[in-house]
């Protein structure tokens, strides 16, 4: 018996170990925040008790919450993958290679991932072109579709900028492979750390706190608020900031709401920076329960959103390629078309791949209706 208890004990602690080790280790986690960038963080009027806050506090987590998580992940009835072949209009290389638009366009790439063209610059928002949202690659929430282009089509990027640090936004071997080719990388603080870990180097990096901002050339990148949370580990909950983002070139300007619930934070940036020619607005992974919308906000509060920070189009993101929510995979755009119509709002439904070029018409259609 008591040989028994021993090598369960021996067996726990190796798991343990074992874990620790993996989490430790794994290169998909990222790095740590240590020395000057911690000095960094640590002065950051948003940065509290050792971790990142809110501008409101989030909604404590309920015990219904946790139970209602469980029962929609293993009994929900939505369909939650497209039950047919997906479309996408696949990007020619040679079409990206001349010199970029010197006014403003869009392509919408999957999920967050948006490729801009402005005012003579590329960049992109953050770019995830691994099958898998996480850590290991072949398990976790995979794909419904691919890149409408091979990352290593893409012409040369002049900057990335990142909202956050979740695997559907932050993509390890796409920032890599990105960095080889000189990209440089706009991110909140903290962020920094996990480059530096993926070997970026450090003059390819800026991080910047809410309203601070960088200039490339005649471009300027503001860092602007969020309601949300970052984590990679199971150890670093809120070590990093999350934050949207604004665009501001000599004749264009955009707006990305990041993964944000809804708050007068939207408003204040339009005050401040509006208007937009472009809003780049998430309208899925909500709900249920309030401490999910907090930081996910709705598709009607997504076009609220696009009113408050005076954006004169809207391009939807955050639906489509991956299973991480509790809703019917074409929910958000059935109400985001709605609720967009109602309050007269331009909102815009490309395929994956398809060109939206601002101040020229673009004839949407309800292209998701084929695959039901």
């Amino acid at each position: 018996m008591k040989r028994g208890f021993t090598w369960a004990i021996v067996i726990v602690l190796s798991i343990a170990i074992g874990v620790g080790l993996f989490l430790g280790t794994w290169p998909s986690f990222g790095g740590a925040i240590s020395g000057e960038r911690l000095k960094r963080v640590q002065a950051s009027p948003h940065y509290l008790d050792g971790e990142f806050k809110n501008t409101y506090p989030h909604p404590p987590l309920e015990a219904a919450d946790v139970w209602g998580y469980l029962t929609e992940q293993l009994f929900g009835e939505q369909t939650r993958v497209p039950p047919s072949a997906f479309p996408i209009s696949a990007i020619a290389p040679a079409s990206l290679q001349d010199e970029p638009a010197t006014g403003l366009r869009a392509i919408w790439l999957g999920h967050s991932s948006v490729y801009l063209e402005l005012d003579g610059f590329r960049l992109l928002v953050d770019p995830v072109f691994s099958d898998y949202a996480s850590p290991v690659p072949g398990i976790g929430p995979k794909r419904f579709h691919p890149p409408p282009i091979v990352m290593t089509d893409l012409p040369r990027i002049d900057a990335v900028i990142v909202s956050h640090d979740h695997y559907d936004h932050l993509d390890m071997p796409t920032i890599q492979y990105l960095s080889s080719k000189g990209t440089h990388f706009v991110v909140p603080l903290g962020v920094g750390g996990h480059l530096d870990a993926w070997e970026v180097p450090g003059q390819q990096i800026t991080e910047l706190d809410w309203w601070e901002s960088m200039e490339i050339r005649r471009l300027t990148i503001v860092c602007t608020p969020a309601q949300h949370y970052s984590s990679r580990g199971v150890l670093d909950y809120k070590n990093t900031l999350w934050s949207s983002w604004s665009v501001i070139g000599p004749k264009h300007q955009v707006f990305y709401s990041g993964d944000s619930g809804f708050s007068d934070h939207f408003q204040e940036i339009g005050n401040r920076l509006g208007p937009f020619d472009l809003g780049i607005i998430k309208i899925g992974q909500y709900g249920p329960g309030a401490s999910w919308v907090f930081s996910h906000m709705n598709p009607e509060d997504a076009v609220q959103a696009q009113l408050a920070v005076q954006a004169d189009r809207m391009l939807p993101v955050s639906w489509a390629t991956f299973n991480i929510a509790f809703h019917d995979w074409d929910e958000p755009i059935e109400r985001a078309v709605k609720a967009a119509t109602e309050q007269n709002v331009d909102l815009v439904t490309p395929r994956v791949g398809e060109v939206v070029i601002m101040g020229k018409p673009f004839r949407s259609h309800r292209w998701w209706e084929a695959l039901r």
